[in-house]
């Protein structure tokens, strides 16, 4: 994927996926295959460990994972309904409900019988069905002490995707600093650098914060944990 001139000040950003005859889809099977099979290979007391979404263990990070191929559309406006018109409160009482529910045997199969679902979420299309697969896996694996790492070529997609507009979607603030990744020809942002790996710094521009150790430089205090 090539690398295009930024002209808006942020950094380095790639050529979107979709227009240069990337295969999202298949990246998109590939990763919830390989999520299916890691999850099936955890223990059972793993599945109660806290994720990296606040308030979240494993077992609700992959209730919520596979709540687009579960809910149709009507049955999604009804559950946002009954949560009042809120989007946050609805996924959280849909994932605990479903984490309750299934069993982890289940919510793996979930994951992998849908592979090629064709689901996509309100915003960002079929890149946007893959950073929620990719981010929501990293907020498993990341918790847990997993060093799974994440195919280049989808680390790429999603990292073309950062935009000012998505880091305030998701609730990240990046303001006075660069995102440097230091396995990519990649950085975003403006101002002090904060070093890490590639997919350590999208889970930064997907509102995240990280084991501490795992950032380095100045700022980086604002993306941990305490």
């Amino acid at each position: 994927m090539g690398k295009t001139s930024d002209r808006t000040g942020y950094g380095t950003q790639w050529n979107g996926a979709e227009g240069n005859g990337t295969d999202i889809r298949a990246l998109i099977a590939a990763e919830r295959r390989e999520l299916a099979d890691l999850l099936d290979g955890l223990r059972d007391e793993r599945w109660d460990e806290p994720s990296l979404c606040a308030g979240w263990r494993v077992r609700e990070v992959a209730a919520h994972m596979s709540t687009g191929f579960r809910y149709s559309v009507p049955t999604t406006l009804v559950e946002l309904a009954k949560a009042r018109g809120s989007l946050h409160r609805m996924t959280d009482r849909v994932a605990r409900r479903d984490a309750a529910a299934h069993s982890t045997a289940r919510l793996v199969a979930f994951l992998r019988d849908n592979a090629y679902h064709p689901w996509t979420p309100p915003v960002g299309g079929l890149a946007g069905a893959l950073g929620h697969d990719v981010v929501h896996g990293l907020d498993i694996t990341v918790a847990l002490g997993i060093d799974r790492r994440v195919p280049e070529d989808r680390l790429r997609v999603l990292l073309g995707e950062v935009r000012p507009r998505s880091l305030k979607f998701f609730g990240a603030d990046i303001d006075g600093v660069r995102l440097c990744a230091d396995d990519l020809d990649w950085s975003f942002g403006q101002g002090e650098p904060v070093y890490g790996t590639a997919q350590d710094l999208l889970l930064v521009a997907f509102g995240r914060k990280l084991p501490a150790g795992r950032l380095r430089g100045g700022p980086s205090g604002r993306f941990s944990m305490i």
